[in-house]
């Protein structure tokens, strides 16, 4: 599983004009827990990372797709979860520097550098019900898996282990930001952070 920088640019910007369809779906599960921004945020931050992609010199680096993913997600509509994103998006650049090629091996480098920078930022870690509950599990499926395997087959199992963990997260009380504030009333609800990663991967997926 290996793919080239252009490659990665067009599935990319394949995925993040995908992710508007899931706005709405967003907007309703943040409404239930915060101020239902998520929606707008991921619309936003999706459709401006993918036209900051489109833009870039042919001849761009893996770490500058990155970087200019992050900066234009984080700018669109900021807020918590664009900050947070935003600021994965740039530590994982960090991984790659100088790459013109990843493989299953650079996308646990991205993953786990992306992960590491919301759980700081963001004072949470997994059981807080925030994203960090889909991703790193969705992240040890993916390391979980041995060198030279189909990357459908990678991204069903990641897919599968997300959408499992995303119904756990109903049963969990959200610990952070203003989902927070409604306490025990959070709990039934599925994060919504947790969902947009969902999403992403199966629009990834295609």
């Amino acid at each position: 599983m290996s793919l080239s920088v252009s490659e990665i640019r067009a599935r990319l910007i394949g995925a993040l004009n995908a992710m508007p369809a899931s706005a709405e779906e967003l907007r309703e599960l943040d409404a239930a827990l915060g101020d239902g921004d998520l929606g707008v945020t991921v619309k936003a931050g999706s459709l401006a990372a993918a036209d900051a992609i489109a833009k870039l010199p042919p001849e761009a680096a893996l770490g500058d797709v990155l970087i200019a993913t992050g900066k234009a997600f984080s700018t669109a509509n900021p807020s918590t979860f664009g900050a947070l994103v935003g600021g994965g998006l740039l530590a994982a650049a960090k991984t790659v520097v100088g790459s013109h090629v990843a493989g299953r091996a650079e996308a646990l480098a991205m993953g786990r550098a992306v992960a590491a920078r919301i759980a700081e930022r963001g004072k949470s870690q997994l059981g807080d019900k925030t994203v960090l509950d889909a991703l790193v599990p969705s992240l040890d499926t993916l390391e979980a898996f041995e060198s030279g395997v189909d990357e459908r087959a990678l991204l069903d199992a990641m897919i599968d282990t997300a959408q499992r963990q995303v119904r756990a997260t109903a049963a969990l009380q959200s610990k952070k930001g203003r989902a927070a504030w409604v306490q025990e009333r959070s709990i039934g609800h599925a994060d919504p952070g947790a969902t947009a990663w969902l999403r992403f991967l199966q629009a990834w997926r295609g």
